[in-house]
């Protein structure tokens, strides 16, 4: 036990003189293309470079906008790694340069973007990552949309699917969150002039993506996000007087894959507001053994594990026909203060009165101080 507490403390010291090492962190985030996200980084950079910052540009994507485009000029560039993929010549980002030139503060665009098959990694945000590591600043971006928790919220606002996405421990880790906010009238003005895509574009984007509603609704997920971003920051950098009990959330999921999907991504949001751990529970009953479901069924399962671990959740997979017992069980062991479960197909009142397990948790919940949101 003492050898088991010395390995721990140990690794505790080296985190903080990791983290003491790592660079600084800033993303600037926005409610959609064209907003002026790259603009504004490179803006920074300027005013970096006039204060003798060692500031250089690992990856940037102007879009030819003529007015970011006019911005490179002065700020030196990292020249991008060639790959030829499936017959093609494509350009990455050069991870091992940026690494062995080692500038104070690298700029690093499209923060979401997926690497080419045979990079070191697959996703930038990983880059970012091994970037950090070694002492090097990154100033990046990224839109509202590529959040991962945010995904299904963000496709029914939208109607497009996002395939690019990053993980919110991501936005957890940064040192800054800038918004870069316009109105909608503003942005859609901006597409108008040819300002973000050019003229063959504009109508088809004006018909899909860049209609008042879906920008206003957007915006407001990217004002909350930076909010959210800020009363986090508050609450580690400023110490409560009064200490109120440690959120712990417990999300409890089946084999039905809609509601599991959403139940683990609106957990992951609520741990992310309140800077929690969170688990993901799922109970195996002898119903649902992998030999008396369908593969598909399987096939889903198995990705939404792989959703609630890349999303940061601490993974329980537990075979029981004891539900209620199971799930109060993790509950006091894990000291969960709130259970989330998906909202039932029933109406509340009817399941209330035939489903047993449902009534049994609200039964037990009762007796404790641990509260239950139901997720739609």
């Amino acid at each position: 036990m003492e050898e088991e507490n010395k390995d721990n403390s140990d690794k505790n010291f080296l985190d903080l003189v990791k983290k003491s090492r790592r660079g600084k962190f800033k993303i600037y985030i926005g409610m959609s293309a064209g907003v002026g996200k790259t603009y504004r980084m490179l803006q920074e950079a300027h005013a970096l470079r006039k204060n003798r910052i060692d500031i250089q540009i690992g990856y940037i994507e102007t879009h030819n906008r003529a007015e970011t485009h006019s911005l490179l000029g002065g700020i030196p560039i990292i020249p991008r790694r060639k790959i030829f993929y499936k017959g093609k010549e494509l350009e990455e980002m050069d991870l091992r340069t940026i690494l062995n030139i080692h500038p104070e503060v690298v700029i690093v665009d499209e923060l979401a973007h997926t690497n080419v098959e045979g990079s070191k990694n697959g996703k930038r945000w990983q880059d970012v990552i091994d970037i950090l590591e070694s002492g090097i600043s990154v100033i990046s971006a990224v839109n509202i949309q590529h959040l991962e928790s945010m995904n299904e919220e963000i496709e029914e606002i939208t109607g497009i699917p996002i395939t690019e996405r990053i993980p919110d421990k991501i936005l957890e880790m940064a040192d800054e969150i800038v918004n870069i906010d316009l109105t909608a009238d503003e942005l859609i003005e901006r597409l108008k002039d040819g300002k973000i895509y050019d003229s063959t574009k504009i109508q088809r984007a004006l018909g899909n993506f860049f209609q008042s509603d879906k920008i206003l609704q957007l915006r407001e997920l990217a004002l909350k996000e930076v909010a959210h971003h800020l009363e986090r920051k508050i609450d580690i950098e400023i110490p409560k007087q009064v200490k109120l009990r440690p959120e712990r959330f417990l999300a409890c999921i089946s084999s039905n894959s809609e509601t599991s999907k959403v139940v683990i991504r609106k957990t992951a949001r609520l741990a992310s507001y309140y800077r929690s751990p969170w688990i993901v529970l799922y109970v195996q009953s002898s119903s649902e053994a992998m030999d008396r479901i369908k593969l598909d069924k399987q096939r889903h399962l198995i990705n939404n594990f792989k959703l609630a671990t890349e999303l940061g959740a601490e993974l329980v997979k537990i075979k029981s026909d004891q539900i209620t017992q199971t799930i109060m069980k993790i509950a006091e062991e894990k000291e969960i203060t709130t259970i989330c479960i998906g909202k039932p197909h029933l109406n509340l009142f009817q399941v209330i009165l035939r489903t047993a397990i449902f009534s049994q948790l609200l039964r037990k919940i009762s007796q404790t101080e641990i509260d239950l949101v139901i997720l739609s």
